[in-house]
């Protein structure tokens, strides 16, 4: 594989999506780590976040930097009175990505997609690219542009 051709790198080509590559030096232990080397804030950075809503069916929240999710909030939007947290083998087996690496794009199969409305609010954002310690940075609008038909709500937790 080339240096900065990453899955996610790929499938934004496909669409004709302009991004950069961005490689830490070393492993990348936060949020905050990593939004410091890359030359931007935490909510600049846009989390990938796999959920099991029922046997087999997952679905993937976007939110910025460190937002958490609201849970009740979420179970409400999807009409669930239960949903957790993918396991690290379901991630890998659903998105074909290890933790900390996860993204939106790529993926070998359709996975429901929402997006927190407040991480897309910066011009220019950053997502996992596929592979650890790699991010792909992008214009706000290119990323709505890539991402098509996801859904838009409010999904992080504010004070419940």
């Amino acid at each position: 594989m080339e240096p900065d051709i990453t899955p996610v790198a790929r499938a934004l080509d496909a669409r004709q999506i302009p991004y950069r590559v961005f490689r830490h030096a070393g492993n990348v232990g936060s949020v905050e780590q990593a939004a410091e080397e890359r030359g931007m804030t935490p909510g600049q950075v846009i989390r990938s976040i796999l959920f099991r809503v029922g046997p087999g069916e997952f679905v993937m929240v976007l939110i910025a930097g460190t937002d958490q999710i609201s849970w009740p909030g979420l179970r409400r939007y999807l009409g669930q009175s239960r949903l957790t947290l993918a396991t690290e083998a379901e991630v890998l087996a659903t998105t074909g990505y290890r933790l900390g690496a996860v993204s939106p794009f790529g993926l070998p199969q359709p996975v429901r997609i929402l997006a927190d409305r407040s991480a897309l609010l910066p011009e220019e954002i950053s997502l996992g690219s596929g592979v650890k310690n790699t991010a792909i940075i992008l214009k706000r609008e290119d990323l709505v542009r890539a991402l098509g038909e996801v859904e838009y709500g409010d999904f992080r937790k504010i004070d419940e």
